[in-house]
């Protein structure tokens, strides 16, 4: 079944950490970029994080020196770690893969909820 299948959500106090995967299946994993976005309640979706076949990293202006993406190609896994979390960190997140420079996504996955609240 070609899917993909985050997990790690859940709610964390301000200041504290998460750790999000998602797992693919079905996908020829290591020739895909892949990414996290998310999606707060009234708003857009944003990219937050993208890997790179070839392990080449991004990030939004807004979570750089906070999150952390890296990929598993032997287990087909892609990870954030998120630190030093914010409320406004709160959103659904989004793994997908990706091709191309433009970032053309061929697949999503169906998001985890992160809250960041005291």
């Amino acid at each position: 079944q070609v899917q993909l299948v985050e997990s790690g959500g859940g709610l964390v106090q301000p200041g504290g950490s998460l750790r999000l995967s998602c797992a693919a299946s079905g996908i020829i994993f290591r020739i895909y970029g892949m990414g996290w976005y998310r999606q707060a309640p009234g708003k857009q979706r944003e990219l937050v994080a993208t890997i790179t076949s070839g392990g080449i990293t991004n990030y939004a202006d807004s979570v750089k020196g906070r999150f952390t993406i890296s990929r598993d190609n032997a287990k087909n896994t892609v990870d954030l770690q998120m630190n030093s979390l914010k409320p406004e960190d709160t959103a659904v997140y989004y793994c997908n893969a990706h091709i191309g420079i433009d970032l053309r996504p061929i697949l999503w996955g169906q998001g985890t909820q992160v809250t960041v609240s005291s």
